[in-house]
């Protein structure tokens, strides 16, 4: 037992021993860079870049609790003298060898085909091929052959729930953009047809939306007063709605879309939120009773009306539009708790339409201050091609209201069909929806209608009612044909007070306080362009308050591109990794070696404050080795990884960043540049600057290698 006690005393002191060899290797020896250590069948497995201790123990207390549980008393010491296998190095490559006509072939067909659209085109036969150009150009040629009976009874079902509330919508949203009534309706027949052939989407909802309402209505009421000269505005309305559908269009057939991605989601959150809160204001018009009202989209000029003509409130107006208000909010908010009842919200508005109807055809005789709509024509759209207005001075208003509303009416669409797509796991065509509600709008500026796009509020309606195809646009358009034909003298009394409790409802439920806050907490940058878009559109106007906002997020797009992000990495123990030391507190520094990452594309608008930021980089750590009394500054590992470009500039910073570090004895090393950032060096000759070994796979090749390179110097 003596002689057992003294051998296990005998092998934890060379155990000891050992480990402090290792340890004083590390600090002493720059080419052992991390030690592990790990249990492995009942021993010690020790392991730095010089070799291996492996030492099993088999003795009391060591592997077991219990020493009856030993089957024998063994010690077993054993030391392999022999040296791991050194660390492979791969050479870096070149991309293959391509011309000038292929590159720009390839990067083209990457900015403007991503999807590869004609994939499917590949190999077939001329029919076939014409099959598949029909279904790629009218999608109802693609679900249209496997229509039947059960999904006709769905799209019935939820095309008549979304008509009860696209009619009332219709004619409060053409109210909202300063036009008769009756385009509202027109709006919601003709382009919902048109989309139903070309449209990707299964539950998109089209017809005219609040947003573009309200747009193009400010924007054409500065220049011309929609009471004053009616036809003049009705012509550039139609002729703003023709230059959207051909913008919305182009967009699409170019396959420029990613156009509209410079409209953020932070800068559409706060111009929602903020034109919502214009359009509420406005409708105080209609709640109050007000005959003589400002045109001007701004907040004070709104409250300013509001105030100064206290004389025509009319309190009868005032506690219909309250009890209704009241009414619509309550079947919302029964609606969004219990999404089984989604039908209670969806009816009430033209529920709220036909009793507020009938209750002042009764009371009309005792309350004649009560406005209502009046006299509404029947029959189909009228043709409105020779209303177009190509010629004049208010061209320029007609094109740049078509623009603005393009954009908006395309961004709300193509998000909208993509959300419900995503739900039910189909893909929707960005470039497709595009062409698809240009064209509806191109031809609803010939048919008395002005801009329309996918409603979200209809669309999450008709989901809920279980639309099955694009039918239920067909069956909505229907609905609405037969308002137009047959039923159009009923609201002859329907009161404007319900128009405006009716916008009040649906325009409050965009004003996302919610996702503000979270833009805060995640991202202060994009709360200001919030923010900006918010207060702009609320104080200044709404077209400038969106440019603003566009402003803003370009603004934050160029300060990530003129000043990316670098930082210093360092070594995760008992790995190859390399991360952050700020991010990773148990990320090690290498002695002797700076290696830094940069996060961004090299261009000419970042090359000047790259080149300052290294060289603070390498003054600031020669400053730290100094007061800390470690090894001197060898080298300097440049991480290319996130590097996915670089133009002329950059690799004219790089060439004289390699000399200014070579004069102070530096030696400048890159590690796992792109292909295109290689071709880039190489065809410039820095990369004959750099040598064989100034360029690496990865850091950890570059490590070991230079460490190694070093320790055979003599």
């Amino acid at each position: 037992m003596i002689t057992t006690i003294l051998l296990t005393l005998a092998t934890l002191s060379l155990l000891r021993s050992c480990l402090s060899h290792f340890r004083s290797s590390i600090n002493t020896n720059s080419h052992c860079h991390f030690i592990s250590t790990s249990k492995l069948q009942g021993g010690l497995f020790c392991v730095n870049f010089e070799g291996v201790i492996f030492i099993k123990i088999s003795e009391m207390g060591i592997n077991s609790n219990r020493v009856e549980d030993l089957p024998y008393h063994e010690t077993t010491i054993r030391i392999p003298t022999e040296a791991m296998p050194p660390l492979e190095i791969h050479s870096v490559c070149l991309p293959p060898k391509q011309t000038t006509l292929q590159k720009l072939k390839h990067r083209l067909g990457e900015i403007f085909f991503p999807d590869n659209p004609l994939h499917r085109f590949k190999n077939q036969t001329w029919f076939t091929k014409l099959l598949l150009g029909l279904q790629f150009f009218f999608p109802i040629f693609q679900w249209g052959p496997e229509y039947n009976v059960k999904l006709l009874k769905s799209d019935i079902i939820s095309g008549l729930t979304i008509a009860s509330l696209a009619i009332p919508q219709g004619i409060s949203y053409a109210k909202l953009a300063s036009l008769p009534p009756i385009v509202g309706l027109y709006s919601s027949f003709v382009p919902p047809l048109i989309y139903s052939v070309l449209g990707s989407s299964r539950h998109l909802a089209v017809g005219p939306v609040s947003i573009a309402s309200l747009v193009m209505g400010s924007m054409l009421s500065e220049a011309v007063s929609s009471t004053e000269e009616p036809i003049l505005y009705l012509k550039l309305a139609f002729t703003a709605t023709c230059f959207a559908g051909l913008f919305q269009a182009s967009l699409g057939l170019l396959r420029l879309g990613f156009i509209i991605d410079f409209l953020s989601k932070a800068t559409l959150i706060g111009f929602m939120a903020g034109a919502s809160v214009i359009v509420i204001l406005q409708q105080l018009k209609g709640l109050l009773g007000i005959v003589h009202f400002t045109t001007k989209m701004q907040f004070f000029s709104v409250m300013s009306s509001i105030f100064n003509h206290r004389g025509e409130w009319s309190w009868q107006t005032i506690v219909m539009g309250f009890i209704f208000l009241v009414f619509l909010f309550t079947t919302r908010h029964i609606s969004k708790t219990k999404p089984k009842l989604f039908w209670v919200a969806a009816a009430a508005p033209l529920t709220s339409v036909i009793i507020s109807t009938v209750l002042v055809f009764f009371l009309s005789s005792k309350n004649p201050h009560i406005s209502v709509i009046g006299h509404l024509p029947k029959g189909l759209n009228p043709p409105s091609s020779n209303m177009l207005y190509f010629n004049g001075p208010f061209l320029a208003l007609a094109i740049k209201t078509g623009i603005i509303t393009g954009i908006l009416s395309l961004t709300e669409g193509v998000a909208v069909g993509r959300t419900f797509a995503a739900l039910k796991n189909y893909q929707v065509d960005g470039n497709k929806e595009m062409m698809a509600i240009g064209l509806m709008n191109i031809c609803g500026s010939c048919s008395s209608c002005y801009v329309t796009t996918g409603s979200f509020s209809r669309s999450a309606v008709n989901y809920n009612a279980g639309a099955k195809t694009v039918v239920s646009n067909i069956i909505m358009a229907s609905a609405v044909l037969v308002t137009l034909l047959f039923l159009m003298p009923l609201f002859y009394y329907t009161p404007n007070v319900i128009l405006a409790a009716i916008i009040i409802t649906a325009v409050s439920g965009l004003i996302d306080y919610q996702a503000a806050y979270r833009l805060w907490k995640v991202d202060k940058l994009d709360f200001l362009a919030c923010m900006c878009s918010f207060f702009g559109v609320l104080f200044i106007s709404v077209p400038l308050g969106l440019a603003i906002a566009v402003g803003v997020s370009i603004f934050k797009i160029l300060l990530h591109v003129t000043r990316p992000n670098t930082m210093v990495l360092g070594n995760i123990p008992r790995t190859q990794t390399f991360h952050s030391l700020n991010r990773y507190r148990e990320a090690l520094r290498i002695p002797s070696f700076l290696i830094l990452a940069i996060e961004a594309p090299i261009y000419f608008a970042n090359t000047t404050y790259l080149q300052e930021r290294i060289l603070r980089w390498v003054r600031e750590e020669e400053e730290r080795i100094k007061a800390s009394n470690e090894s001197t500054l060898k080298c300097i590992i440049l991480d290319m990884t996130a590097v996915t470009a670089i133009d002329t500039s950059g690799t004219d910073m790089m060439f004289e960043l390699r000399k200014m570090l070579d004069k102070r004895s530096l030696q400048l090393v890159l590690a796992n540049p792109v292909g295109t950032v290689m071709e880039k060096l190489q065809q410039s000759k820095t990369l004959e600057s750099f040598g064989l070994n100034g360029v690496y796979l990865t850091v950890g090749e570059a490590v070991a290698d230079i460490s190694s390179a070093w320790k055979a110097q003599p």
